[in-house]
This record gives structure tokens, sequence and C-alpha cells, in this order.
């Protein structure tokens, strides 16, 4: 999916925390993700879909320019499309710490980013 507006791209609170902890290992992280982000911006989907999440959401590898090549060598962000000019960066980890996130943690997150329903 492209599309010529721009996006905006939030950041969850999770986000921001698991940005901030692994800071503290990977200097070049911040550098790694704004790559991904302006991707976003762009209208760009990379990635694959998140199957049984009843929200938008995909999964994504970044490449780190700070831990070895392949594909432990890398993150994975996930994010949720609100709208389609509205992402979220839900969370993310290093793939050598942790090697998947469950479909229902991704749900709770996504589920603080909703409004509540009247």
């Amino acid at each position: 999916m492209t599309n010529k507006q721009s996006v905006r791209v939030d950041y969850s609170a999770r986000f921001k925390k698991d940005l901030k902890r692994l800071n503290k290992k990977y200097r070049n992280i911040r550098a790694d993700v704004q790559t991904f982000i302006e991707q976003l911006e762009r209208g760009e989907t990379p990635g694959d879909q998140v199957q049984g999440v009843k929200y938008t959401v995909y999964k994504a590898r970044i490449k780190s320019t700070d831990m070895a090549k392949g594909a432990r060598g890398s993150y994975r962000v996930i994010y949720y499309i609100r709208t389609t000019d509205h992402i979220f960066l839900v969370t993310m980890y290093a793939k050598s710490e942790q090697s998947d996130i469950s479909q229902d943690e991704i749900r709770r997150i996504v589920e603080t980013l909703e409004p509540p329903k009247e």
C-alpha cells in the first residue's frame, strides 16, 4: 500500500519504554528506527500483517547497525494502522533477546490506544 499523503506516526507508551530500554544496549537504535518511521510517513507498509488480531497490525524487521548480521541481528517492530493517515508504533524488541510476541499481548497494547466505546 502506498499513498500520496503524509502519514502521522505516533508511539504507544509501551513502544517508548521499549525504545528507552533498548537504547541502553544499542546506541544506534534511534537512527535505525528513524529510517523505518520515514518509510511509514511516506505511506509504505513494510513487514507482514499479524493474523489473529482484530486490528490492522503489522510486524516488520528493522536492520540493526549495532548487532551482528542476519535475522537475529535486527529488531522487530509491531505497528498498528489506525487509519490510512495515522499509524501507532506499538512495541519493539531485539530478535536476539525475544523470539516473538503473542497475539494476545499485541491486542492488549493496541486496545490501550483505542478510545473507549460508548
